[in-house]
């Protein structure tokens, strides 16, 4: 059965990263070295591609893991192991580099935990945050082994996050935490969906410049996830779905606190979203097909 996992885990890692078309061979081999078994407990499995009914599979052949699917992890709540090819192209869009400290907000039962630890290596860190008791319980089990990981089982919501090079987060919200902008270093990268749960909204991209208010940002593509506690907002929902019908491309940069002007594509409570650049390098994302559910 190993053998089969070997085999079946090579080819969908290729796969995923053909698709999301990644420029960095490391993540291909973290896909390619983290099982998905444990994380995604006894078989058969509810899977689904998005957007559509989950499907129960036959049988525990591991087979039915490796695919560019949505793996349920509690199908009642909507709570799942996301799109492996979108998680790929997210975390080629960020950067994730070697020794870096990454801050991982919304752990499930760690697969993507142990995806950030692959990439970050021996001499990195990765904070995973999981909030509900029963995952972060599975996580836990899961991670046990890997030294370049602690799980925290709360809030990734607090003033006392470490500070990171990258925050990672897998749980939509209608506006970013003011704890992760702080969080950052210089030169750090926040990557999260701006999508209030129910919402298409899309995977923002935030670097933090060594000065001043105006911080690069460009949406990576759209997404929906389910909802990060103690950020949602129905009217924020609302008016954002309205904006991403009016397009989303166009953003440039997140401002803080100074007053939105006839650039702004969003307004936040002390943030905005604008299509002016923050005349800061941004990070370059190369184009890519619309991979959104995670």
């Amino acid at each position: 059965m190993d053998d089969r996992s070997n085999k079946y885990r090579a080819f969908y890692a290729q796969l995923i990263c053909a698709a999301a078309k990644a420029p960095d061979p490391r993540i291909e081999q973290a896909f390619r070295n983290v099982r998905r078994e444990p994380f995604a407990g006894p078989g058969p499995w509810s899977i689904s591609l998005g957007g559509h009914p989950y499907v129960v599979t036959p049988d525990d052949d591991p087979a039915f893991l490796y695919q560019n699917t949505l793996l349920a992890l509690d199908p009642a709540r909507g709570v799942n192991i996301g799109m492996p090819a979108a998680h790929a192209y997210w975390l080629g869009g960020c950067g994730v580099k070697e020794g870096e400290t990454v801050l991982q907000i919304g752990a499930g039962t760690g697969y993507y935990t142990a995806i950030l630890a692959e990439l970050v290596g021996p001499n990195g860190r990765v904070y995973a945050y999981e909030i509900d008791e029963r995952l972060a319980a599975l996580a836990r089990e899961n991670l046990k082994d890997i030294t370049a990981v602690e799980l925290r089982e709360r809030s990734g919501i607090a003033s006392d996050l470490p500070r990171a090079d990258v925050i990672y987060v897998c749980a939509g919200a209608a506006q970013p935490a003011m704890e992760w902008l702080e969080a950052l270093r210089p030169g750090g990268r926040l990557v999260f969906p701006l999508a209030p749960e129910g919402v298409l909204g899309g995977m923002l991209m935030v670097t933090r410049p060594d000065q001043g208010l105006a911080w690069p940002a460009k949406f990576l593509g759209r997404a929906q996830f389910i909802g990060c506690a103690g950020l949602q907002d129905a009217d924020a929902g609302r008016r954002l779905a309205e904006a991403f019908a009016r397009g989303w491309e166009r953003v440039q940069s997140l401002r803080r606190r100074d007053t939105p002007d006839y650039t702004c594509w969003f307004a936040g409570d002390g943030w905005w979203l604008s299509t002016a650049p923050a005349f800061a390098p941004a990070i370059d994302i190369p184009p890519h097909a619309d991979i959104t559910q995670a």
